[in-house]
């Protein structure tokens, strides 16, 4: 179809809706590596030129839609209920099993974020890092706030700990555990390959319940003898 210029700021915001929403769609399908310029505007029936008068690059396209990624996880998290009574060992296990959870299934958040640093962040111009990072700090620091609230023996820094060290496994398990077909054509033909494939749940639930702990631990509110061996 042909293109027509959105006049209003409401037609504006609705085409952004709208590459954006394709974008997602797209990195259900592929991985960010390949999702293009070019692909992405022909799912949204646009020239790519007139996607660029929305944002100004491909990685500014996925960068907003990181940030729109982040806000509905965080908003499922604000829903859940938090724990009445029990350990802090217990509610730091409790924890670790939401968090890792909730981002297995998130396969596009969790794409964006493993490839933030590294890709998108590579295209863009100051005002648009500026702009974006200024957000995603906003979001994090209410993760955070759900981390204290969770398990308030933390405290806001060591919280905030806990928070950097979930997403730096986050950018570490999700391309492992995500292998190329050469990789799992390997794995097929020889099963016994397959303890190098990670369980990106798995490892993100043992990552944030082993911080969690030793974070509790030094702040003394686990004693010593109570943190499992690993």
């Amino acid at each position: 179809m042909g293109f027509q210029r959105a006049r209003t700021e409401e037609q504006r915001n609705e085409r952004r809706r709208q590459i954006l929403g394709a974008a997602a769609e797209m990195l259900t399908e592929v991985p960010v590596a390949e999702l293009t310029l070019t692909a992405l505007s022909r799912r949204v029936c646009l020239a790519k030129a007139n996607v660029l008068r929305y944002f100004e690059s491909r990685e500014a396209v996925l960068l907003e839609l990181l940030e729109a990624e982040i806000a509905d996880w965080l908003a499922v998290l604000e829903d859940v209920e938090l724990p009445e009574g029990g350990s802090a060992e217990e509610r730091a296990t409790g924890l670790a099993e939401l968090l890792a959870t909730s981002l297995a299934g998130r396969p596009v958040l969790c794409e964006l974020v493993s490839t933030q640093s590294t890709v998108l962040e590579r295209n863009i111009s100051t005002p648009t890092a500026i702009r974006h990072k200024r957000t995603v700090l906003g979001h994090l620091a209410k993760v955070v706030g759900f981390a204290t609230r969770y398990l308030p023996e933390l405290g806001d820094e060591a919280a905030g700990a806990l928070v950097e060290t979930t997403l730096l496994m986050v950018i570490a398990a999700w391309p492992s555990s995500r292998p190329p077909q050469a990789v799992r054509d390997a794995y097929a033909a020889d099963p016994t390959l397959a303890v190098t494939c990670v369980d990106f749940a798995a490892v993100v639930r043992r990552t944030v319940e082993v911080t969690a702990v030793g974070l509790l631990a030094k702040a003394k509110v686990v004693p010593a003898r109570e943190i499992p061996a690993r």
